[in-house]
């Protein structure tokens, strides 16, 4: 594992929350901005995912589109419903941070060494003008490149002649247009050989640039209303609006209302009881075990996540034995999805050993129990 990939995550680590069954970082636009400018300046890994409402649903049942997000190094919500379900589960994301919104932050920034962008998928013809339209305009980027790939296959859009020419001009930004899901698939296919310190699917991004279509108007936006306006441009995008709605609401109604009551009971229910976190470091054993007792919350991340970072270095499964646990915050496990992430990337494995049937509740109702292996 690149420990550059570890040191990209860890600085986000402390600011996650589960939401409908995704970890997300709870960052202002402004700080989103200067994780990417950081990660640009000191050539950091950095594999942004923008969850909006699509993303969340399609990532529920596609367990490949869901490990894209576990396995991102920062995770932004795209979308006023997962802003909404955040206040109603009192998390502190407070601020919808649009790809499309971020892109265009950086991009109307001012600075002497301007970020460049190279620009894959799209339309046919729309990345090109994307090139063009942002090397007129902006005043904190410059294009550097573009590739149409067509419609191929993932294999096909990864030659080595594809990976060598975007590598060749040196973009400090890799923004992918190709749909959602074969956007993120073709990122996880070829992150590992790509030099670009940060790359996200922003699909609308190209378009935006291009000028091929308008985005909403600010109250649109604020008030939720977005996807009213972008089915006025792109009708075909009911029937996908339909659909997420629907399903929305079936999560809303079966898990999040739930777990918003369970969550506080359980909460107040332990919120006197002692909280520990031990690392089995033993070279001995063959599983790296942690221990966790009472009801782990914010005051303990530091010794939850040094454990953690125990495990990872150690390049074994891990077991997490929580026969005498209590609680879990959304924050702890929001950090147990991209630890898991983190394992996968090691071709290791996360293994739940003993856990109490109310945290089960909790997990289940958290739309993260299927995620996790039960020993």
């Amino acid at each position: 594992m690149n420990s550059s990939g570890l040191k990209s995550r860890f600085i986000v680590a402390k600011k996650q929350f589960s939401l409908l069954g995704l970890p997300f970082n709870a960052v202002s636009l402004d700080e989103a901005a200067c994780v990417i400018t950081d990660a640009i300046e000191h050539q950091t890994p950095c594999f942004l995912s923008t969850p909006n409402l699509n993303f969340t649903v399609m990532a529920q049942d596609d367990p490949e589109f869901y490990n894209s997000v576990i396995q991102s190094d920062l995770v932004v919500a795209d979308g006023m419903p997962l802003i909404w379900v955040a206040k109603l589960l009192n998390l502190p994301i407070h601020e919808r941070v649009a790809g499309s919104d971020l892109f265009a932050f950086l991009a109307d920034q001012p600075r002497e060494r301007k970020i460049r962008v190279f620009f894959f998928g799209g339309e046919t013809g729309i990345a090109e003008k994307a090139h063009y339209e942002l090397n007129k305009t902006s005043r904190g980027m410059e294009s550097c490149g573009f590739y149409d790939p067509g419609f191929v296959s993932i294999e096909e859009m990864s030659s080595e002649t594809i990976i060598e020419h975007i590598n060749a001009c040196g973009p400090d930004f890799i923004v992918v247009a190709l749909g959602a899901k074969k956007g993120q698939r073709w990122i996880m296919h070829n992150r590992c050989k790509i030099n670009a310190p940060v790359i996200s699917h922003l699909g609308a991004v190209i378009n935006f640039v291009a000028g091929n279509v308008q985005r909403a108007p600010e109250k649109w936006q604020r008030f939720g209303f977005e996807w009213v306006w972008r089915i006025k441009q792109e009708p075909k995008l009911y029937k996908r609006y339909f659909g997420d709605g629907l399903r929305f609401v079936q999560m809303l109604v079966t898990q999040t209302l739930p777990l918003a009551i369970y969550y506080r009971r359980l909460a107040s229910k332990t919120a006197n009881v002692k909280k520990t976190v031990s690392a089995d470091n033993s070279s001995q054993q063959e599983k790296f075990t942690i221990i966790i007792k009472g009801s782990i919350q914010f005051e303990q991340m530091d010794d939850f996540e040094n454990a953690l970072r125990l495990a990872l270095l150690s390049d074994k499964d891990v077991i997490l034995d929580g026969a005498e646990l209590n609680f879990l915050t959304l924050s702890v496990i929001a950090r147990l999805l991209t630890f898991q992430g983190q394992l996968q990337l090691m071709n290791n494995k996360l293994l739940l050993k003993d856990f109490p049937s109310k945290i089960i509740t909790l997990l289940r109702l958290s739309s993260v129990l299927q995620r996790f292996q039960l020993i």
